[in-house]
């Protein structure tokens, strides 16, 4: 069952109207920016094994009509991965980044796939998990949209673990903030070369 909720997405426990403080230069890498304030968006959550999540996040790629940005942990599905290769085939932007070790931790990895069917894809070698699991619809549109929470593209995600998935809408500032995220990474991340 999809859940759908038109409410506020609380982003972060912080008081209202906090802005992220800049770090110094040296300061030490623990120390995180203060959380930004809360923003209104329209809300889609699905939960597993009961919901189904994949099916949702099909459906906003279905939806995107000029970028798909993507950042994955574990890159296992096939359905998902089917879904960013039609996509791509259709005339949508598609770039994926996704944590090197997992892509070549396993024999069941999708990240190959989508390399030879001619999707750029870009590795972060950079920390020790790169686990961020967002894909950034359409930023600058009316269709904009960010997918992300615990589910990784997997699939046992979907089918043997209790996971979430989010969709953010409405809410131009959002989707630019994961944007932003997304490209401060991609600056950082490595050409994907097989091993």
């Amino acid at each position: 069952m999809k859940h759908t909720l038109f409410a506020l997405a609380i982003l972060a426990a912080c008081a209202s109207g906090a802005q992220a403080q800049p770090r110094e230069p040296g300061a030490e890498a623990a120390a995180p920016r203060q959380a930004r304030a809360a923003m209104p968006a329209t809300v889609q959550l699905a939960f597993t094994p009961w919901d189904d999540a994949e099916g949702m996040i099909v459906d906003g790629i279905r939806q995107a009509r000029q970028q798909i940005l993507v950042q994955a942990y574990s890159f296992t599905s096939r359905t998902i991965a089917n879904a960013l290769i039609a996509a791509m085939r259709r005339g949508v932007d598609v770039r994926v980044m996704a944590d090197r070790e997992q892509t070549f931790g396993g024999e069941s990895s999708r990240i190959p796939d989508l390399v030879q069917a001619g999707i750029p894809v870009v590795l972060e070698a950079r920390y020790q998990s790169a686990h961020n699991k967002v894909m950034v619809l359409d930023v600058g549109t009316a269709g904009a949209a960010v997918i992300t929470g615990s589910y990784n593209w997997t699939y046992a995600a979907q089918y043997k673990n209790a996971e979430n998935v989010i969709i953010l809408r409405n809410n131009p500032d959002i989707v630019s903030a994961y944007a932003a995220n997304w490209r401060r990474h991609y600056a950082e991340a490595l050409p994907y070369a097989a091993p």
